[in-house]
C-alpha cells in the first residue's frame, strides 16, 4: 500500500474547532481528527467576542500533532471558518481588539440605519446577499456609527480564515467565499462594491486583494516552522467559508440537486455557475454566495440546530444534562405536530432561555405551549422540516433545472429524526452524509490546488468511493402536506 499524502485541515465553527488529517493514498480518501477543541463567544466588557489568540493556539497545536505523526507526508495546510466575522489591522500587521462575535448587540437598528443611507433594494441588486443582521456591512456600520477608535486606526480588514492564514504565512489576503458572506462583494465580478460601500460611508482603504479557493498562498513562517518542529509546509486559501468547504465535498452526480449544510445554522441552497439576482431572488431574500470552482452558492440561512443548542444549555443550567441523542430519543416519543414556530423569527436568534421564548411564540400565536422537553424538541425538529419545504419551494422557483434529491451533510445530519423528518415534509428523498463535510471539502481544494485532483468533479466522485451516505425516502405525505398548511398558517400570524 502507498505511504498516504496528508492535507490538514483545520476547521473553525462558532461551537467547537479541530484539526483534521486528509489521507490519500491514491485510490482512497480517508479523514482522522488529530485535535479538537471547544469554541463559543465570551463576554468582554458587555461585548461578545471570539478568543481569536487561543483560537490560533489551538490550531497550531492541531498542526504541530499532524506534523509529529505524519512527517514528511504532510503536503499542506487549509483553513476555514464561519462567515462575516473579522479583525481589524494596523499598518504594523498588529491586530486592533478581538474580532466580535456575530451575534453581538452591536448592530441593533444598523438594517434602519443602512436603509437611511441606501434603499434596501439597491444593496440587494449590489451584493445579492440576504441583509441579516450579523453580516459584516451591518458590523462595520456600527462602528462608523459608534465611532470606534480601532476603525479610524485601521489599514486592513481580515476576515477570520484570512487572520489565521496571515499569521501561518504573513500573507494579508481576503479569500473569496470568506469575502462573499460580509455583503460587500458584487457576486458577478467578483469584487469589491466599493461604489455602494462609500455612498453608506464605509472606508474602502481597509479592503484587501480578493484571492480563489485553491491558491497557494507560500510555506509556513520560519519561525513557527521552528516553534512547530514542521517542514516547509504550504499553506492554502480553501473555500474559507465553512459553508462553501461542506458543499465542495456534497457527493452529487447529477445538478438536478440542493443542498443542506446542517449544524448551528442550516444553509440550504444550490449551485449555480452564475448568482441569480432577481426580483423573485430579492422577495425570497436568496443569498449569492462564492463557491469553490466559479461556482455560486445560492442558499438562504435558516436557524438551524442552534435551537435545541440553546434549550439544551438552559436545562444543563438547571441541573439536567441530556445528550443529543438522549434528547432525539425523547422527541420520537412526543405526540406529533402539537404546535409550530418559525425557526427564524427574530426573537430566537440570539441567546436567550429558549424554552420560555418558545412557550411564549406560541401563547403569541394562538397555540397551546409545549410543556414537556420532548414536546418541545419534537416540535423544533417538526418546524424546521417544513421551513426547510418553504425554502425548497422557493429555490425550486429560480432554478433552472428540478430538484429531486436534498444532499445533507454536516454534524446536523447525525440527527436521524431530522433527517427522517425533512424527506417526509419535502416529499423528496434526503441523502445524509458525508458528517465531516467542511474538512472533506477543505481537503480536497487543498487536492485541487496541488494537482492531485484535477476538478471538483473527480474530487466529488473520490468522496463518493470513499465515504457511506444514508438515504432516507419520504414517508406519511398526507399527514406532511397537512402539517404545512398549518405551519404557513402559523407564519403568516407573524
Amino acid at each position: 500500500m502507498a505511504t498516504p499524502t496528508c492535507y490538514i485541515a483545520a476547521d473553525l465553527g462558532a461551537s467547537s474547532g479541530r484539526v483534521m488529517a486528509g489521507l490519500f493514498d491514491g485510490h482512497d480518501l480517508s479523514l482522522r481528527e488529530i485535535h479538537r477543541f471547544p469554541n463559543g463567544p465570551v463576554d468582554l466588557g458587555g461585548s461578545y467576542h471570539w478568543e481569536i489568540d487561543r483560537l490560533f493556539g489551538e490550531i497550531k497545536r492541531g498542526i504541530a500533532k499532524a506534523c509529529e505523526t505524519y512527517g514528511n507526508q504532510v503536503s499542506s495546510i487549509g483553513v476555514d471558518t464561519w462567515g462575516v466575522d473579522y479583525g481589524l489591522f494596523d499598518s504594523d500587521g498588529t491586530l486592533l481588539n478581538w474580532p466580535f462575535a456575530y451575534r453581538d448587540d452591536r448592530t441593533q437598528g444598523m438594517e434602519e440605519e443602512i436603509s437611511r443611507r441606501m434603499p434596501r433594494e439597491d444593496v440587494y441588486q449590489a451584493t445579492g446577499i440576504q441583509s441579516l443582521f450579523f453580516n459584516t456591512l451591518f458590523q462595520l456600520l456600527s462602528e462608523v456609527v459608534q465611532d470606534r477608535p480601532q476603525l479610524k486606526q485601521a489599514d486592513r480588514l481580515l476576515f477570520v480564515p484570512d487572520m489565521i492564514n496571515y499569521w501561518l504565512t504573513g500573507k494579508m489576503l481576503n479569500e473569496r467565499t470568506i469575502a462573499s458572506t460580509s455583503q460587500m462583494l458584487d457576486p458577478r465580478t467578483g469584487t469589491w462594491t466599493v461604489d455602494l460601500l462609500k455612498k453608506i460611508g464605509i472606508p474602502t482603504r481597509i479592503l484587501g486583494e480578493l484571492v480563489e479557493p485553491g491558491t497557494p498562498l507560500g510555506g509556513l513562517k520560519p519561525d513557527l516552522r521552528q516553534e512547530l518542529g514542521t517542514g516547509d509546509v504550504a499553506v492554502i486559501a480553501v473555500g474559507s467559508h465553512d459553508t462553501a468547504s461542506a458543499v465542495a465535498a456534497v457527493p452529487v452526480e447529477t445538478r438536478n440537486y440542493a443542498y443542506l449544510s446542517s449544524g448551528t445554522w442550516s444553509l440550504m441552497g444550490i449551485e449555480s455557475p452564475e448568482p441569480i439576482i432577481n426580483e423573485k431572488s430579492y422577495t425570497y431574500s436568496l443569498t449569492n454566495e462564492g463557491g469553490v470552482c466559479g461556482t455560486t452558492r445560492v442558499l438562504k440561512n435558516i436557524s438551524g440546530l442552534w435551537l435545541i443548542q440553546q434549550c439544551k444549555r438552559n436545562w444543563e443550567e438547571q441541573g439536567e444534562n441530556l445528550s443529543y441523542e438522549e434528547i432525539t430519543s425523547m422527541a420520537m416519543a412526543a405526540p406529533p405536530f402539537a404546535a409550530f414556530i418559525d425557526p427564524d423569527w427574530e426573537g430566537f436568534a440570539k441567546p436567550c432561555d429558549m424554552p420560555a421564548r418558545i412557550r411564549a411564540f406560541c401563547e403569541n400565536t394562538g397555540q397551546t405551549p409545549p410543556e414537556t422537553k420532548a414536546s418541545i424538541v419534537r416540535m423544533i425538529l417538526e418546524s424546521l422540516a417544513l421551513r426547510y419545504r418553504a425554502v425548497m419551494e422557493m429555490l425550486q422557483e429560480v432554478a433552472e433545472h428540478p430538484i429531486d434529491v436534498l444532499h445533507m451533510v454536516g454534524g446536523g445530519c447525525r440527527n436521524y429524526l431530522l433527517n427522517q423528518f425533512t424527506a417526509d415534509a419535502i416529499g423528496h428523498p434526503v441523502i445524509a452524509g458525508p458528517v465531516e463535510a467542511t474538512s472533506l471539502g477543505n481537503v480536497l481544494m487543498q487536492m485541487v490546488a496541488t494537482g492531485v485532483c484535477k476538478s471538483l468533479a473527480e474530487g466529488r466522485k473520490l468522496i463518493r468511493a470513499s465515504f457511506e451516505t444514508k438515504t432516507y425516502e419520504p414517508e406519511h405525505r398526507e399527514v406532511w402536506d397537512e402539517a404545512y398548511v398549518r405551519y404557513k398558517e402559523i407564519e403568516g400570524r407573524l
